[in-house]
């Protein structure tokens, strides 16, 4: 492809409102994000406090390795009251290094993916995860372990093993593009789609299912199960539209990426929150989100309660 080519591409991307990752930084991250709330962001237990002081609802904190010592003793003493948990970077990106513990056999663990470690495989595990591997700047991590999320039926036939959960990104606490994220058996169960994960658009007026982003190629099937992705209607819409808007009250970053899973016993819990989210819901969605911001900057002054800002956000946007 010749560099005029590239421009051209470039210059029809912008016609149609996609906003690249250095427009997302410049325009509206670095303006708008105070750099003293990325913490409470970047640091998924400091999340996980934060949400349940405002009575958000989250997966249930089990313990927090906080030093390499507590992981023969201490750690393995917090696991026994539990046969199934998550195990996850404090500060951890893009899906990396989480591992889901679906059973526990004569102290062999049990993989979401049906493979099994023994007490010394989960020792390094948790030893490499505190190292900083995975970490945001390699930096020296803390290891969070939770409740494991069971989801909600209705996406039984459109995920492989792993844990569906829809994205929200809100800017000035506006609800303002949506994705349903699902496992494939190419992500080894990770929903994130840097892990080859499905991208689902949802109608954020309905919480309906649209046309998907699968390895950059647009879909209508799930690759592994077959079953059409298009038309799922999202249980507890509204709630899941709530929750996404009163997060920006929580952290006061005013874009921001919310993550929201279904439990088929608890209903909607935020798994995590971003202060820097992917710009691929676009693709998603096949439209560009920043006519949808810009709107939202037009409007700004029209949002008194979150109420408004759902109203607005189900009224403007599809």
């Amino acid at each position: 492809m010749t560099i005029v080519n590239i421009f051209k591409q470039m210059k029809l991307l912008r016609e149609k409102g996609v906003l690249g990752m250095n427009a997302r930084n410049a325009e509206y991250v670095l303006p708008n994000n105070e750099r003293h709330l990325y913490p409470l962001v970047d640091d998924k237990v400091k999340t996980k406090q934060l949400a349940m002081a405002n009575n958000i609802p989250v997966p249930k904190m089990y313990y927090v390795v906080k030093s390499p010592r507590e992981i023969k003793n201490d750690f393995f003493n917090a696991l026994k009251p539990y046969k199934d948990f998550a195990i996850k970077p404090a500060h951890g990106q893009c899906g990396e290094g989480i591992i889901i513990v679906t059973d526990v056999i004569n102290e062999h663990y049990k993989l979401i993916d049906g493979t099994r470690m023994t007490k010394e495989d989960l020792s390094y595990a948790v030893s490499t995860i505190m190292s900083g591997v995975y970490s945001l700047g390699g930096q020296q991590d803390e290891v969070l372990v939770e409740y494991r999320i069971k989801f909600d039926p209705v996406f039984d036939e459109i995920t492989f093993r792993g844990v569906p959960d829809i994205r929200v990104i809100t800017y000035r606490g506006v609800p303002t593009m949506s994705m349903l994220r699902l496992p494939t058996s190419y992500s080894n169960g990770k929903a994130n789609l840097h892990q080859d994960g499905i991208g689902v658009g949802v109608n954020i007026s309905t919480g309906k299912s649209m046309k998907a982003v699968f390895r950059n190629q647009i879909i209508t099937i799930h690759p592994d199960t077959f079953v059409d992705i298009q038309g799922i209607q999202i249980p507890y819409w509204d709630r899941i539209l709530e929750l996404a808007t009163r997060s920006y009250d929580m952290t006061g970053l005013v874009y921001q990426g919310v993550d929201i899973v279904i439990d088929k016993d608890l209903g909607p819990l935020i798994l995590e929150l971003n202060a820097r989210p992917g710009l691929n819901i676009q693709i998603a969605n096949q439209t560009g989100i920043r006519p949808r911001l810009e709107l939202i900057d037009e409007h700004k002054d029209e949002f008194t309660s979150l109420e408004s800002r759902i109203e607005f956000a189900k009224k403007n946007f599809r």
